[in-house]
């Protein structure tokens, strides 16, 4: 199972994320880090592991101003070992180099009328579909059929982020007995190592992790006994 730990990135600033109420988001104050800068937030997570991807959602885009394109790139260039997925709230992410950017395509960003206009979907890209507790955010048509979905499919609950309240395991198993044959990833509420072989158990391909890392809840040992599980 792959973790990927998550920066959310708002003013060039990653912030701590807390039960999607992004106006209220403040700097964030990590023990792995000596600012709240991006460059220095990644150095310190790949003290905890040899991370391959990390996803960085471009919260200024998602709250409807400019994409930070020039500190997308600039953390692209700085880290050419790791495969970034980004959310910048579009459906263009331009491509540089082999190992990417990806593009994560967020259902609260979608119109209301997408299927047309994604279809085929580049398999290239991740779906997150994205929940505020049970409240999907997103064109309710994108849960009656899975043939726009990628492979990859991300199962954000923005209620759960940062808060500890334990992953939403039933809603993985829901979704991998109704639409199987895609890989999905889960985001928010992880607390601790038992919650990530709860995952693994019920069939989750890899986790989005943040405050958990921070918080040290989940340590070097326990992310190795995963990652090589």
């Amino acid at each position: 199972m792959e973790l990927i730990p998550v920066i959310d990135l708002m003013q060039g600033l990653v912030v701590h994320a807390k039960g999607g109420q992004r106006d209220q988001y403040q700097p964030l104050k990590s023990p792995l880090s000596l600012d709240a800068s991006p460059e220095r937030v990644i150095e310190g997570l790949l003290t905890l592991a040899p991370f391959k991807t990390v996803y960085i959602a471009d919260l200024d885009a998602l709250m409807g101003h400019q994409p930070q394109w020039r500190r997308l790139n600039q953390l692209t260039d700085a880290f050419p070992e790791i495969l970034f997925w980004l959310d910048v709230a579009g459906l263009d992410v331009p491509r540089r180099g082999v190992m990417g950017p990806l593009r994560v395509v967020g259902s609260e960003s979608l119109a209301l009328c997408f299927e047309e206009r994604l279809l085929p979907w580049p398999q290239e890209s991740i779906l997150s579909l994205d929940f505020m507790g049970a409240h999907f955010k997103g064109p309710p048509g994108l849960l009656v059929s899975d043939r726009c979905w990628p492979c990859r499919v991300i199962l954000m609950n923005l209620a759960r982020v940062g808060r500890g309240d334990g992953p939403h395991l039933a809603q993985l198993e829901c979704f991998r007995a109704d639409f199987p044959g895609h890989d999905y990833f889960v985001a928010g509420g992880v607390r601790h190592e038992a919650d990530l072989l709860d995952l693994k158990v019920a069939g989750a391909k890899g986790v989005l992790l943040a405050s958990a890392l921070h918080d040290a809840r989940i340590d070097p040992l326990s992310l190795s006994r995963i990652m090589t599980a």
